[in-house]
């Protein structure tokens, strides 16, 4: 997740404390169910990994485990060169396209646990299940952007050199801990937004869609015309004061995932696995769901 500049300094005027050291390590939450600890296991992977090539080849290494084929795709932005990788998961491959993606890059400090190995982990959770089964009518590919922390680069560089549009990119950036489903979305009425409303209510959790979100991947796509959400897990109560910050105000409290990204705190200590592997659990739900009602549609449309 990519906070701008103008974001950053008014965290830091707010709350110098939280600025000026990481957040309180806290104690990891022990993975109980095989999801959790295999969501966990790919988290820790990525983490330990150095913060360019290293982070890469573990996620290389977890999609030949799951036996989906993938290549590099280099780029170079504005000077900057950088590796995406691109895999197809499965489906019918005369359906519409579904792309997930996540950025696998992080900034200097900490292990980029937070941002973004648990977004990267979610998308390779989901690639598996999505592989066992597939969507009855779309196929699967997912994405990991490089460069993401310079400027979205990775992504740019994937829509500018003509990549594969979509029916729809989905994103995901910072899926670490908490009750609630943050969905960025144009349409918060849309098949996608009702279908995670329906599958957020049946595993527990909470949803909160619309426009206002924090600027990551996903914007690639929509500022060139392409179709496009992101999704975050985090603690309700967060998502008012990261609103309020970005609007200039003053958070009440200053949030959480403020405090862990882009810092020394951004460690394996902050990640509740159980949480996420429910999230996870209302993605794949969720996204089944939009894919019926994408055929429903079509049906009713003729």
């Amino acid at each position: 997740m990519r906070p701008s500049l103008h974001f950053t300094l008014i965290a830091c005027l707010l709350s110098l404390p939280a600025c000026a050291r990481p957040a309180q390590e806290a104690m990891p939450s022990a993975a109980t169910s095989p999801a959790a600890k295999s969501w966990l296991a790919d988290v820790t992977a990525i983490a330990d990994a150095d913060a360019g090539p290293g982070r890469r080849t573990a996620i290389e290494k977890r999609l030949d485990t799951l036996g989906i084929q993938w290549r590099t795709s280099p780029f170079e932005v504005d000077g900057q060169k950088g590796t995406n990788i691109l895999a197809d998961v499965g489906g019918n491959t005369s359906a519409p396209l579904l792309l997930l993606g996540a950025h696998s890059d992080q900034v200097g400090k900490g292990e980029g646990a937070t941002d973004n190995a648990s977004g990267s982990a979610t998308v390779l959770a989901l690639a598996e299940r999505l592989k066992a089964k597939p969507l009855a009518n779309h196929r699967v590919a997912v994405a990991f952007w490089d460069l993401e922390e310079k400027g979205l680069l990775g992504s740019k560089a994937y829509v500018a050199d003509g990549g594969t549009k979509p029916a729809l990119y989905v994103n995901f950036d910072v899926f670490a801990w908490g009750d609630t489903i943050w969905m960025m979305t144009p349409e918060a009425e849309g098949g996608l937004a009702i279908a995670s409303r329906d599958a957020m209510a049946a595993k527990g959790l909470k949803l909160s869609a619309g426009e206002h979100y924090p600027p990551t991947d996903h914007l690639s796509f929509l500022k060139s015309g392409w179709p496009a959400v992101s999704y975050s897990l985090i603690g309700n109560e967060e998502i008012t004061g990261i609103l309020d910050a970005y609007a200039g105000k003053k958070p009440k409290a200053m949030p959480k995932v403020m405090q862990v990204i882009h810092t020394d705190g951004d460690t394996l200590a902050q990640i509740d696995a159980n949480a996420a592997a429910q999230g996870v659990d209302a993605i794949e739900d969720a996204l089944r769901r939009w894919d019926a009602g994408f055929a429903a549609a079509a049906t009713a449309s003729q």
